[in-house]
């Protein structure tokens, strides 16, 4: 079996690219324009959320990512809330994730017309993030009991151990009010009474 050659971080970028030009509509106003961050194992472009699943089928289509690996959350406070999505390409051996971040009331076309694999890991999220996934077949909870209405994984999501009582140690990096201070144990000695070598 001949293995394709693995794309470029630029390669792969171009193509994005050019395929979120291509979907654009003419005088929309919307904004197709790619963030990249390359590292030395993965590359990870952040695009716009009207984008998200053009970006998507691009990288099934076009990259030969044909393995869905996860999709996942990050609460990244002002900012909202960033979805990514880490895909993978068997025959040419790269790596792509792909991100994009959410303002506001978190809301974003689903990816399960894409990639199958995707439609538990978007309840997750939908579940632990609050993020909406529209057009997806079923956003049953998995994890919490029904009727839950929070997002846990949010970061002003107030948990019970701090709401009930004081937290033990410092509240945030760096704080040291509260925080309790371990005693340093003694050097190891010489037992007295042990004939010294």
């Amino acid at each position: 079996m001949t293995r394709a050659p693995a794309l470029t971080p630029a390669a792969i970028t171009g193509r994005l690219q050019a395929a979120l030009t291509e979907i654009r509509p003419a005088g929309s106003g919307l904004d197709t324009e790619i963030d990249t961050e390359i590292s030395p194992d993965m590359l990870t472009v952040t695009v716009p959320p009207h984008a998200w699943v053009a970006a998507l089928a691009c990288a099934r289509d076009e990259l030969d990512c044909d393995f869905f690996d996860w999709l996942t959350g990050v609460d990244e406070l002002d900012a909202g809330v960033a979805v990514l999505a880490h895909v993978y390409s068997l025959a040419g051996r790269h790596h792509l994730v792909l991100r994009t971040v959410l303002p506001g009331e978190p809301a974003l076309a689903t990816a399960t017309g894409i990639y199958r694999g995707a439609a538990w890991h978007e309840r997750e999220t939908h579940e632990m993030f609050g993020v909406l996934f529209e057009g997806h077949p079923g956003l049953d909870p998995l994890l919490l009991p029904d009727g839950f209405e929070l997002a846990p994984l949010r970061k002003n999501f107030v948990l019970a151990a701090r709401r009930d009582r004081d937290w033990p140690g410092a509240k945030e990096p760096g704080e040291t009010a509260g925080a309790r201070v371990r005693r340093r144990p003694p050097a190891p000695t010489i037992h007295d009474g042990w004939p010294a070598s």
